[in-house]
């Protein structure tokens, strides 16, 4: 019987579904690669972003003093009417175990309805807290979907995009690799290509659930933002109904024009407690403040729940009824949200988060050998390895960049926060440009040097800015890391015996690359004959 066949004239790819699948793991890691390892090591940082910025406001307290969070509320909003008499409209986010002071934002009367003022606040007291100006561990948050300098809109679409190429990359490796979990437990050091690869199988499979959890759910928090057609055909009341569903989002509605006094706050938030728990209560919002069409809003801790879908008490501010109870989400929103919360992590206790940041330091190193690996693959069917092509050569320099480069840009913006003066204007803007200043200058260096110098002497330089912190931080506070051990003070003991451990694994890879002999591709006899006969 004759083959039937469906194109003549055509033949099947000889090469096989893995290595189709080879090529595209390789191409879409490295072109998305410089991108994704700096999103999934901000990303990694993120899952301590509380802690960081506490670092880097060392004027805060150590820990959260014991106060009743009503009357925190309270104390706060007092200080806030007192400051900005004719506000209308505030938030006060109480402090928890990771933020030991109240926060606040509030619309300033005296700047007409564009100005707000922002501010920390002792919990006890109610007093603003003198502390220096630091956009702390929310830069690394939002760097890492947002990429800082370029619009919102167009850094999340470039971070989709990205992560998509991403999963694309987890499902061609695990087609490729047909032993993956075999060679997960094989290991073969000081053998050059043989052991970046056996690295980043290892790496990748070692979480490899949570790395394809991570960014399938990266992808769907922003879904409304890559397919927002269904929105769209909603009229503007319909589609703030569906968002209320997946967000917090309250419009704070039209005063009546009729002044009224409002009730203390503190009466709301211990509904609240009574409500979801003690410490249930995160924060608390205030519209129409002074008038008789005043809404007070009492929102749920995100650190109870998985799921980020609101849930809140609204309460008229005048006469203390409760208006709305929302405890639930529809199904679509609430599988969201469950998304959403695996991503942010913000429900872990200390065991939970700590995992979740080593795993994803892993994905990290998984991205970062990966974009090693092509170098290191190729460099040895170089005709002259010392003098590349354009494309290599740039390759190279990118990846020295990205991977050593942004561990001293990161680094450096700690040292930033420590050495610049506290009195310069915009001087958590400063913070950023130092940055992004480090980053570029490292890129400078990558060009200029010899590829193995420029690692060395930028893995070496990642080290020492790494290492050196506490003693910059023992130089300019008075909580120098013995005191912060004594006194329990975890979050800056923590951080620092974490910088000095990240100094040690520079180090490593310094030294490892330092010693690191590349093999070269064997000259053939007869290209020595032409060369001793020129």
């Amino acid at each position: 019987m004759s083959q039937l066949r469906l194109n003549p004239g055509t033949e099947p790819d000889p090469r096989g579904i893995r290595q189709t699948m080879s090529d595209l793991h390789i191409w879409t890691g490295l072109l998305a690669g410089w991108i994704l390892y700096a999103m999934f090591l901000t990303g990694t940082v993120s899952y301590f972003k509380d802690e960081i910025s506490h670092y880097m406001r060392p004027e805060l307290p150590a820990a959260a003093a014991n106060v009743d969070p009503g009357e925190t509320a309270q104390r706060i909003a007092d200080a806030i009417l007192a400051r900005s008499p004719g506000t209308t409209q505030f938030s006060v986010n109480l402090p928890t175990d990771r933020n030991p002071a109240a926060t606040a934002l509030w619309r300033d009367g005296k700047s007409g309805r564009r100005g707000f003022g922002n501010g920390v606040f002792d919990p006890a007291t109610g007093e603003k807290l003198d502390a220096r100006d630091t956009r702390g561990g929310d830069f690394f948050y939002t760097f890492h979907f947002n990429l800082h300098y370029m619009s919102p809109l167009w850094g999340r679409w470039i971070a989709g995009f990205c992560a998509m190429f991403m999963l694309v990359a987890i499902v061609s490796g695990v087609i490729t690799h047909k032993k993956i979990f075999i060679d997960f437990f094989t290991f073969r050091g000081g053998k050059g290509q043989r052991s970046w690869l056996d690295a980043h199988t290892a790496l990748s499979v070692f979480g490899l659930p949570f790395h394809f959890m991570i960014t399938w759910s990266g992808l769907i928090t922003l879904m409304v933002l890559y397919m927002p057609w269904g929105l769209q055909t909603l009229k503007t009341p319909e589609r703030q109904a569906v968002t209320s569903e997946m967000r917090f989002f309250l419009p704070p509605g039209k005063p009546a024009g009729q002044e009224a006094a409002l009730k203390p706050l503190a009466a709301f938030v211990r509904q609240g407690e009574q409500r979801w728990g003690a410490g249930g209560v995160g924060a608390v919002q205030v519209s129409n403040a002074g008038d008789a069409q005043a809404r007070i809003v009492v929102v749920r801790q995100q650190a109870q729940r998985v799921s980020t879908t609101p849930h809140y008490l609204l309460f008229d501010g005048v006469s203390g009824k409760l208006l709305t109870a929302k405890d639930s989400s529809g199904a679509a929103a609430s599988t969201q949200g469950v998304l959403y919360g695996l991503h942010l992590a913000r429900f872990a206790d200390p065991v939970m988060r700590w995992l979740y940041f080593l795993v994803s330091l892993a994905g990290t190193a998984m991205v970062g050998t990966g974009l090693v690996l092509w170098t290191v693959k190729r460099r040895v069917k170089l005709p002259n390895p010392d003098r590349p092509y354009f494309g290599f050569w740039l390759v190279e320099r990118l990846n020295i960049c990205a991977i050593a480069g942004l561990s001293i840009a990161m680094a450096g913006m700690l040292w930033v926060n420590r050495l610049m003066p506290l009195e310069i204007r915009q001087r958590g803007d400063w913070e950023i440009h130092g940055f992004f200043i480090i980053w570029g200058l490292t890129l400078i260096w990558a060009l200029a040097r010899p590829a193995k110098r420029a690692w060395i002497e930028l893995l070496w330089a990642g080290t020492a800015t790494l290492a050196l912190l506490p003693i910059v931080n023992l130089l300019t506070t008075d909580r120098p890391i013995w005191r912060s051990v004594a006194e329990g003070d975890w979050v800056f003991a923590g951080l620092e015996m974490t910088l000095l451990a990240l100094a040690a694994v520079h180090a490593v890879l310094a030294v490892r690359t330092a010693r690191h002999k590349p093999k070269t591709k064997p000259v053939r006899k007869s290209t020595v004959l032409v060369g001793e006969a020129a």
